[in-house]
């Protein structure tokens, strides 16, 4: 059941990304993506500090040692995206972004050196996502469904910009949601392989937790949430105000009403 429920919960994932993708494809979602990121912040946030580190302290770990995985889990993604950023800016013969060189190259020379480094940064980025998923599942289910929740949340907008940036690159609409959905059956291969690893290391369990709770608010604080600073009328404000409460409030209540 335990497997079953982790294949599923990756499943929805990358199905609602696909959907959305597939939505933004004919201009419907596109006005909802910036909502989308304020209820993710509020979702990645809440998981992460009232679900995955309270999990992780209650567990037979040492906080401090909880608390020093976390440290260093945020400080590995820093580094990460700093390498990610610097692969996209520095490709052979480019110094700017992969789709801007489509007058020298033409649309499909450009598109593939783009179109690889999203799918490739994707599938890991899922990848990583299907482990911290069978983490949470096999420490608690009710925690593998409000993890989930959170994964699905922030990558639902992630999915539409990757989609868009392929779109950009030169693919066609149907090649961009074929690639977007390789890239997620991704976290289906890394829900299966993190069950069988991690059933057999039940006492990494509260690290990875840890891990994934960095991963959470790396992800909501350096790319999310400055991305919702820039706009600055006050309606928007309000309006992520509410939509980031909604976000805790929904996986408050999940735990709730699951037994957390």
């Amino acid at each position: 059941m335990v497997l079953a429920s982790i294949i599923a919960a990756n499943l929805a994932g990358g199905l609602l990304s696909l959907l959305a993708a597939a939505l933004v494809a004919f201009a419907v979602l596109e006005r909802w993506v910036p909502r989308l990121v304020s209820f993710a912040v509020g979702a990645l946030l809440g998981v992460a500090l009232l679900q995955l580190l309270p999990e992780a302290i209650e567990s037979q770990a040492k906080p401090h040692a909880v608390f020093a995985t976390l440290l260093v889990g945020l400080l590995v993604f820093f580094m990460l995206e700093k390498l990610a950023l610097w692969r996209h800016s520095h490709g052979p013969g480019e110094h700017s972004h992969g789709h801007h060189r489509h007058d020298a190259q033409g649309p499909a020379d450009a598109a593939r050196p783009v179109g690889a480094l999203i799918v490739v940064g994707d599938s890991l980025h899922n990848f990583v996502d299907g482990v911290l998923i069978a983490a949470a599942f096999l420490t608690d289910p009710a925690l593998g469904w409000t993890t989930a929740v959170a994964v699905i949340a922030h990558e639902v907008p992630q999915e539409v910009g990757d989609f868009m940036i392929l779109l950009d690159a030169g693919y066609s609409r149907k090649r961009a949601l074929v690639l977007n959905a390789f890239s997620s059956l991704a976290a289906v291969a890394g829900g299966v392989l993190g069950y069988f690893s991690l059933r057999a290391a039940q006492h990494a369990l509260p690290y990875i937790l840890a891990l994934a709770a960095a991963g959470f608010i790396y992800i909501a604080v350096a790319d999310l949430i400055p991305n919702l600073h820039r706009r600055f009328a006050v309606k928007d404000a309000l309006s992520q105000g509410a939509l980031i409460a909604l976000g805790i409030a929904v996986v408050v209540i999940a735990g709730q009403g699951q037994g957390h």
